[in-house]
């Protein structure tokens, strides 16, 4: 079953791109205190995730912050290097890019996503959450293959 609203993170990390390389960040400690848009996408530079879902939070991130929201943070299934590449190429650099390598914080919010069929492996599937103080107020989850209510443009509306 996957994560619900009302529902706590749970416990796990993922990795950003410090200054000095790569670091493991915890989750109870990167969302205490604050109001996050989690959005997760498949992977890294593959079409949807390239030319929609992640450049439409880089469009609307004064927005958000409008809306009160302290932290945006898009995580994928693929590695810190990957991850901090394609933020840069998108010029993301207010938004949070967080890895999740080995899906192990996708798995245990019931998230993923197995596309093995199309040699990609575990992945997560394509979803925003609102997050506050690390209890999940808000979740908006895309079937398989489609992308509508994960959508900055959608999620906005939503606040």
């Amino acid at each position: 079953m996957s994560i619900q609203i009302g529902d706590m993170l749970p416990i796990g990390q993922f990795q950003i791109m410090g200054e000095n390389g790569p670091e493991f960040i915890n989750v109870t400690d990167f969302f205490a205190g604050k109001k996050v848009v989690l959005f997760a996408v498949p992977g890294a530079f593959t079409p949807t995730c390239s030319v929609s879902h992640l450049p439409g939070f880089v469009a609307h991130a004064d927005a958000f912050k409008e809306k009160g929201i302290d932290e945006l943070m898009c995580l994928s299934v693929n590695d810190v290097f990957v991850m901090d590449a394609w933020g840069k190429a998108n010029n993301a650099e207010h938004i949070t890019m967080a890895a999740d390598g080995l899906a192990e914080l996708t798995k245990s919010m019931g998230l993923e996503l197995d596309i093995s069929t199309a040699k990609m492996g575990i992945r997560s599937r394509r979803y925003a959450m609102l997050v506050d103080n690390g209890i999940v107020g808000q979740l908006w989850l895309d079937e398989p293959g489609e992308f509508n209510v994960s959508s900055a443009e959608y999620v906005l509306n939503q606040l």
